[in-house]
């Protein structure tokens, strides 16, 4: 099952960009949502748990990630067609998407995703680590 569904696409899309969406090929509707989850994993996976995010179904999705996740998949879709109709607002929508992971990723945004647990229940996605080495006695 896809993370997302036609109906994500309505909220980010106009008629036009639905028609293209159904009309175009379901294998590369996915590809384009798999090129989408990866590339939205890769600014994300190092604080947040990114399988889990993309695992859960219906309202528990984050709706941020369900919207910017349909933007990056149709600027992948719509680059694939001949002439790139549409590509301006597609374009448009990808840039602010991946502004806004940039901004995730330097702290300035939070998202409500899963942290990245370890093995031990620790939280390691935490954007600072605190801490000290033991104390050194420098007795002669």
């Amino acid at each position: 099952m896809s993370f997302l569904t036609t109906d994500d696409y309505k909220a980010v899309s106009d008629a036009q960009t639905l028609e293209v969406i159904h009309q175009s090929d379901e294998v590369n509707r996915e590809r384009a949502e798999r090129y989408a989850m990866e590339e939205i994993s890769s600014y994300l996976r190092g604080r947040y748990d990114m399988a889990a995010a993309y695992a859960a179904l219906g309202l528990q999705r984050n709706s941020q990630l369900v919207m910017i996740t349909a933007d990056v998949a149709l600027y992948h879709l719509i680059a694939w067609l001949p002439k790139r109709m549409g590509f301006e607002i597609r374009e448009t929508r990808y840039k602010r998407a991946i502004e806004y992971l940039e901004n995730v990723q330097a702290g300035k945004a939070s998202p409500d995703l899963p942290p990245l647990i370890n093995d031990d229940g620790i939280d390691t996605g935490i954007a600072v680590k605190y801490g000290s080495w033991n104390k050194s006695k420098y007795d002669y």
